[in-house]
């Protein structure tokens, strides 16, 4: 079952999301969501843990809690949907403006 985590703390990476659920299960992986051009933390996460009945214990006793100075949200993930592809113009180059004056 693959788990979101909402409310991180921009301090805590992988390793941390991975110690904080280890004890509800074996998990497949744990991954903060970081920016691609900071590599700042977003502060949410997702975590997938092998067995449906630990993953919903997780879920039950860790939403709500405070890790790390901060009140986490935990749910189960929704699948991600699919978002059309953004495409730009060769005409439009996002400068916002006309080279003319008037």
């Amino acid at each position: 079952m693959n788990i979101f985590i909402a409310g991180l703390s921009f301090k805590v990476n992988d390793t941390d999301l991975l110690n904080l659920f280890e004890e509800y299960g074996t998990i497949s992986s744990a991954k903060v969501i970081t920016d691609r051009q900071s590599g700042r933390s977003k502060g949410y996460g997702f975590v997938e843990i092998d067995d449906s009945e630990a993953a919903n214990k997780a879920i039950a006793e860790l939403n709500g809690a405070e890790y790390d100075g901060r009140t986490i949200s935990v749910s189960e993930a929704r699948p991600r949907e699919e978002r059309p592809r953004r495409e730009f113009s060769s005409s439009n180059r996002g400068g916002g403006y006309s080279r003319s004056r008037y």
